[in-house]
């Protein structure tokens, strides 16, 4: 018996460096990647995957939507007497979200996922060997990413960590809170970086970034710390782009990265990628057979939706003449409804239910003409109304000319003009922070609410939650997720929460 154990031991012992220690021939270790020009675009494409996550993927799902669009005056949801289970979905709406809340937590965390990647990127690359053209657009997309990311964060959580080296111990993850001021000048840094390095759209494959959405970034931080000058600067170093004739074209699936597209979030409906998007159903009416919506295959429903949807608010926002309305909400009767409105510029239908084919745009230069006018008037320049106009009344629109010149009246105007342009692409509550009007604002929408809920989709009968639309100063920023207190003992939460 100790002759077998010795036998088995000593077996045991010549393979240990042979098997046991042996990392899976499925997983290329750290060391070993980040060392030729396709190792770096693989990185890079894993770089943008989170993307899907932060904007939205899956059913009922936690996308960027519901911080950027339901938390503000834009849109709600549809009250679903008969499934509760995606409340949790609802309390962005009604400001009574807390620290464990699923939708806050996938901002916070696929934001830090992306720019984790983006400091392995940044911490290998220079030492790596291959043509110094490809080197610099990888390293472009990667500051790119990583300050686009800092600037969300910054945006709903207000100080955050900054981390800009990969962490190589559970210790170096446990970083305190750093103060906003200095996480904009690393957003600025990265921003200007990148657009030095990334070529023109011209010269870039379509999906990924060029320097125009650097510029772009850069222009929106700026537009944030009212910085006027620098803003004008940065946005009016963008070329190579061009408004599309037709309004609808431009969130059409078929016209993917068009010619207005700076940065878009790809999304793609083939059944093996596992990348499609989720919009359509989560923002149609939740109805028993989605197939009463053209383009929507049927037997099937969409039990977790009503989601996004827009608010008599912005509905009645449009001017009569204005186009865009028909291009971006579509009203359905039937199935009890009676022209329930929901957000059509992401409706596309679907050849296998639930999945969709439609992008996320996250920066298009009809925007950029828009945080042109604004930097433009608040500098008193004369140019700000020609920049507005270039968006309001062009041809697409139907709209003629706004005429007014005056810098208050204008920048009420760009302020609009943003909300109706821009409907459900995550910027109006950003805007109203930012303009220092989110809690009037949303108070008096909330009284609008609690007084009329059936106004605001609710069954008849059933009201908002007592403590909901307590809008406060505090309410300008989210919770921390509790779980990175848990795990992060050197973060504090924000006041309020």
């Amino acid at each position: 018996m100790k002759l077998k154990a010795l036998i088995l031991f000593a077996i045991l012992s010549s393979c240990k460096n042979d098997f046991l220690d042996k990392a899976p021939e499925t997983v290329v270790p750290a060391a070993e990647f980040y060392k030729t020009e396709s190792d770096f675009q693989q990185a890079i494409v894993g770089l943008y995957n989170p993307l899907r996550a932060l904007y939205g993927t899956g059913l009922a799902d936690v996308g960027a939507w519901a911080m950027g669009e339901m938390r503000s005056d834009n849109t709600t949801f549809s009250f679903n007497a008969a499934n509760r289970g995606y409340a949790d979905r609802e309390y962005v709406d009604l400001f009574t979200d807390d620290a464990n809340s699923g939708t806050t937590s996938n901002k916070y965390n696929s934001n830090y996922i992306i720019i984790g990647r983006a400091n392995q990127v940044l911490k290998t690359i220079d030492a790596a060997t291959f043509d110094e053209k490809q080197k610099n657009n990888f390293k472009g997309q990667a500051l790119f990413l990583r300050a686009f990311c800092y600037f969300d964060l910054v945006q709903y959580f207000g100080d955050v960590p900054l981390a800009l080296e990969p962490a190589t111990s559970f210790e170096q993850t446990a970083l305190p809170r750093t103060p906003r001021e200095d996480v904009y000048k690393q957003i600025i840094a990265d921003a200007t970086l990148a657009a030095s390095l990334l070529p023109a759209a011209s010269a870039q494959t379509k999906g990924y970034v060029a320097n125009g959405a650097a510029y772009a970034l850069l222009g929106n931080v700026h537009l944030v710390l009212k910085q006027w000058e620098n803003a004008e600067s940065a946005l009016t170093k963008i070329t190579g782009y061009s408004l599309l004739p037709d309004y609808a074209s431009v969130f059409d699936p078929n016209n993917k990265n068009n010619a207005e597209s700076l940065f878009e979030v790809q999304y793609l409906d083939e059944p093996t990628a596992a990348a499609a998007s989720n919009f359509g159903y989560n923002f149609l009416p939740i109805l028993a057979d989605p197939g009463v919506i053209s383009g929507f295959p049927s037997g099937n429903s969409n039990s977790y939706a009503g989601w996004n949807t827009p608010t008599p608010d912005l509905i009645n926002s449009y001017e009569a003449a204005d186009k865009r309305k028909a291009a971006s909400i579509g009203f359905y009767t039937g199935e009890g409804y009676v022209n329930r409105p929901y957000a059509k510029k992401f409706v596309h239908g679907a050849k296998i239910a639930p999945n969709t084919n439609d992008n996320w745009p996250v920066y298009r230069y009809a925007e950029v003409l828009l945080m042109l006018a604004e930097a433009q008037n608040e500098q008193a320049k004369p140019s700000a109304l020609t920049s507005l106009n270039a968006v309001h009344a062009h041809p697409r629109t139907g709209l003629s000319p706004i005429t007014t010149t005056a810098q208050t009246e204008l920048r009420e105007q760009i302020l609009k003009e943003r909300q109706i342009e821009l409907a459900f692409e995550n910027k109006r509550w950003p805007d109203l922070v930012r303009t220092g009007k989110a809690v009037a604002v949303m108070t008096a929408q909330g009284n609008k609410i609690k007084a009329n809920p059936q106004a605001y989709y609710y069954p008849a009968g059933i009201s908002p939650v007592a403590a909901s639309y307590n809008v406060s100063e505090t309410k300008l920023l989210f919770p921390i997720p509790q779980r990175e207190i848990r795990l992060n003992p050197l973060l504090k939460q924000n006041p309020g929460y």
